[in-house]
């Protein structure tokens, strides 16, 4: 079956102004200052410890992996209970996501969020139930880059390796396709832009009234 997977942060929905905002509230628990601000919405995409990382950098506190991973769970906990205030999804991708199954292409999920909290965002926003499959951070042993996520998500749509497609939106999302031998198509609208061209990925997509046209090649190349 003709399948394509989705990343979830920055791909379907921009939801970097509530993970952020989560990094902060992790900060200010453990009496900081707020250290990141919108212009960190690509770090934020690339997951919590990240923006630790980079908002105890900024503070001057010396934090080694030891204390990041401390400060964790607070921050999961902090998104936990805010998850959906600012995030939505980006233009056009529920109709994007319904035109695909119209065509009788199987989709899914495949994250580096925590399942418990993916499953929860995807709900709110009241998409869960359109993918057949949902891969998180917790599903397997293994998490994006390694392509054993990605074939578990298409598996779990009953598709077809040959003929799968990752929509994504960073190099991880890359890496991930390369490793598996599977075309990735990121988009352009994610906090990278047009940047993302420099990981030559099969396609771009500019806008989800696109997908359509961009994956239809991908799909079909078997």
């Amino acid at each position: 079956m003709r399948t394509v997977i989705f990343d979830l942060d920055g791909t379907l929905a921009d939801t970097s102004a509530d993970l952020l905002a989560a990094a902060n509230a992790a900060f200010g628990l453990a009496g900081h200052g707020a250290p990141l601000g919108p212009a960190d919405a690509l770090t934020a995409f690339h997951g919590g410890r990240a923006m630790l990382r980079l908002g105890a950098e900024r503070l001057g506190l010396g934090w080694d992996e030891d204390e990041v991973g401390r400060h964790y769970p607070v921050l999961l906990d902090a998104y936990d209970a805010a998850i959906d205030t600012h995030t939505r999804l980006y233009p056009g991708a529920l109709q994007a996501v319904e035109d695909l199954r119209a065509d009788g292409i199987a989709v899914g999920i495949c994250t580096n969020k925590p399942d418990h909290l993916a499953e929860k965002l995807l709900r709110r926003l009241g998409v869960r139930d359109l993918f057949g499959a949902m891969v998180g951070a917790t599903t397997l042993a293994v998490r994006k880059p390694d392509p054993a996520p990605l074939f578990h998500a298409i598996a779990g749509v009953g598709g077809d390796p040959a003929r799968a497609v990752l929509i994504g939106d960073t190099e991880t999302d890359r890496r991930t396709g390369r490793a598996a031998n599977i075309p990735v198509v990121l988009v352009t609208f994610g906090p990278e832009g047009e940047g993302v061209a420099r990981l030559a990925p099969e396609a771009l997509l500019h806008h989800y009234t696109d997908l359509r046209a961009v994956v239809a090649p991908l799909v079909d190349r078997s």
